[in-house]
């Protein structure tokens, strides 16, 4: 079958978009749309607890993945409220877009963009930004995204860090390999890659996890 010039576009653009490690993952994960690694459950859950949501409010899932923090965010903000789901990766977004459907939420949308230039509509009572470097340690993206929310918005960050334990130390080469896998849009990572955020969240606690070699970090904005 003859492909068109637009479509090897299309082709080349979300191999471009999509790391080859994680192609392979949503591909391997498609056929299970509420797949999600059993450790990280918990830490989802924990991350949508310090958003403080209530039902009714609006919440942005920035790097949203295939969607893992759908189930905890849609039951915070209830049906009246809203989840709205910003991800990169055409590839990985499609596997979002099954777990909506699986599920049958009819409050929670996907969007593919990149976070540094995506336009939104209204304004959110919180951010999540869960396993995504790219947004949370990117001034660019937070400053296009910070606009967006209220000014009583919580912010929460999960991600990867490097260790400054004896114990987790050992883990940092590894991660660093596996960061050049990462999207080319993502931070080189550091000890501390909430640093971005401490300008712009009050009073910004952070918890270590797995050796100190994840982080949550939470707050909220600060008042202008």
């Amino acid at each position: 079958m003859k492909v068109d010039e637009s479509q090897r576009v299309k082709q080349r653009d979300n191999r471009e978009l999509t790391p080859p490690y994680a192609r392979y993952l949503v591909h391997l994960i498609r056929p299970f749309p509420d797949f999600d690694p059993f450790f990280i459950k918990p830490l989802r859950q924990k991350a949508v607890q310090m958003l403080q949501l209530k039902p009714g409010d609006r919440v942005l899932d920035a790097g949203c993945g295939p969607g893992g923090s759908f189930p905890y965010l849609a039951d915070a903000v209830g049906p009246s409220g809203e989840v709205v789901g910003v991800e990169i990766s055409p590839e990985t977004a499609i596997n979002a877009r099954r777990r909506i459907e699986k599920n049958g939420w009819r409050n929670v949308r996907m969007i593919v963009a990149d976070a540094r230039a995506v336009k939104l509509e209204g304004n959110f009572d919180g951010l999540l930004t869960f396993a995504a470097a790219d947004i949370y340690a990117s001034p660019q993206a937070l400053n296009n995204l910070f606009p967006y929310l209220k000014s009583d918005a919580r912010v929460v960050a999960f991600g990867a860090k490097l260790s400054q334990r004896r114990s987790g130390k050992a883990f940092n080469l590894l991660f660093r390999l596996l960061w050049k896998l990462s999207f080319p849009s993502t931070p080189a990572l550091s000890h501390k890659p909430w640093v971005p955020l401490e300008s712009r969240v009050d009073g910004l606690k952070v918890e270590e996890y797995f050796f100190g070699c994840m982080f949550l970090a939470w707050g909220s904005i600060k008042r202008e």
